[in-house]
């Protein structure tokens, strides 16, 4: 686990330039790009070196699943991102996405506590909350959009409340949560906030600078940006939570990712924001497609002024990304929608670099019950589209073509 003291003075450094060189291992070699450490081990050149690190003296590496270089790089790298620059700032990184949720969940919340959360999540989320922690003794309840009165009112009925946890955008309906309100409600109540960010990213959204206590990302996704990798991490200025409650659980339930995944990741990294500009000018360009075209009931996008959180989106975000959710009005008009597609691959996961389209009922919620999916506003006739960086005319030329009756 890195901190953001450890990587020094980053006030003068802008983003761009910290997704380049934060982190990067340079070592006698004289090798350009950090290395792969593909070891399962590392050795010592005596019995001083081992001591001076049992007493806290080192910080050798000793074992991959405690301590990687190429995971220490790729840590660095997102607590300077997600932190701005703040030295206090500390990340870990995990095997996937749902292993650093998982992490985040469990080191904040034990047999007897409650977490609150919003109605619409990743299916896998919601299934970790609803059905696994609660065999745990973690009980949970649902406030549609964490609405301020409502979180309130909860809160009050829950006082055993230790997580608010959220996603915004949300996962699939890019319904846009308000981070510093849920914080000032959440922290009232002695509660910490977890804020998914896999959607936005740093580059378009820092929840700890809204005053959430820990992020966390499937690196799987727009962090890599090239579908080459399953992973995930987990990110707080809170030192001591991470250090005794979150980042601890890597050595002990062993969501460990290997070198080469932290490698390509953090290689993906370096240009992610340049990407998320991209993605977000091709988001935008094919949102408004959608929501003129008539065979289209509804198109949900942060960045559309017809989006019921577009002025809170605006103030929250710095562009609005590449996820859109759109609803053709019955599961018939969308199978044969996707079946049409030429150029977007029909495909779970998000945050490539091309296109990728899904059917969120039947894939990546399918594990939600039918009467949760419907009251997350999860329809038969809902596809969630990560648009990528190809021409944007050339994706809408596609979208338009799979649209024609």
């Amino acid at each position: 686990m890195m901190t953001g003291a450890e990587m020094g003075d980053k006030g003068r450094r802008r983003m761009a330039t910290e997704a380049i060189h934060a982190g990067e291992v340079h070592d006698a070699s004289g090798a350009h790009i950090s290395p792969i450490y593909q070891t399962s081990t590392f050795t010592f050149a005596d019995m001083a070196a081992v001591e001076a690190r049992a007493a806290g003296e080192s910080d050798a590496y000793m074992y991959s699943r405690g301590g990687n270089p190429g995971r220490t790089a790729l840590a660095s790298k997102l607590a300077a991102l997600e932190g701005g620059g703040a030295a206090d700032v500390s990340a870990e990184i995990f095997a996937s996405g749902m292993s650093a949720i998982s992490a985040a969940l469990m080191g904040l919340a034990k047999a007897g506590d409650h977490i609150v959360t919003q109605q619409v999540l990743y299916g896998s989320a919601d299934h970790l909350i609803s059905d696994v922690l609660t065999g745990f003794g973690v009980s949970n309840s649902r406030v549609a959009g964490l609405v301020p009165d409502a979180l309130e009112r909860e809160l009050e009925q829950h006082p055993e409340t230790t997580v608010v946890y959220l996603e915004t955008p949300a996962n699939p309906t890019m319904a846009v949560i308000d981070i510093a309100a849920t914080v000032e409600i959440a922290h009232a109540a002695g509660a910490r906030v977890v804020v998914d960010n896999t959607f936005a990213t740093p580059v378009l959204q820092r929840p700890l600078d809204l005053g959430a206590d820990v992020v966390v990302h499937s690196t799987t996704k727009f962090i890599n940006g090239h579908g080459t990798v399953i992973g995930g991490a987990v990110i707080s200025n809170d030192e001591a939570l991470m250090t005794d409650e979150i980042a601890s659980l890597i050595r002990y339930t062993g969501g460990v990712p290997s070198p080469f995944d932290c490698w390509l990741t953090n290689l993906g990294l370096k240009t992610l924001p340049l990407r998320m500009r991209q993605h977000s000018s091709n988001g935008m360009a094919v949102a408004q497609f959608l929501e003129g075209h008539p065979a289209v009931a509804a198109t949900s996008y942060p960045g559309l002024a017809s989006h019921p959180q577009h002025d809170l989106a605006s103030r929250q975000m710095d562009g609005f990304g590449a996820l859109i959710a759109f609803d053709l009005g019955s599961y018939e008009a969308a199978s044969r929608f996707l079946e049409r597609l030429e150029l977007c691959s029909l495909a779970v996961s998000l945050g490539n670099v091309d296109t990728l389209i899904e059917h969120p009922a039947s894939m990546t919620h399918a594990v939600v019950p039918p009467e949760e999916r419907e009251a997350s506003g999860i329809t038969d006739g809902l596809i969630r589209i990560s648009v990528g960086l190809e021409d944007a005319a050339d994706i809408i030329a596609d979208l338009d073509q799979a649209l024609r009756v």
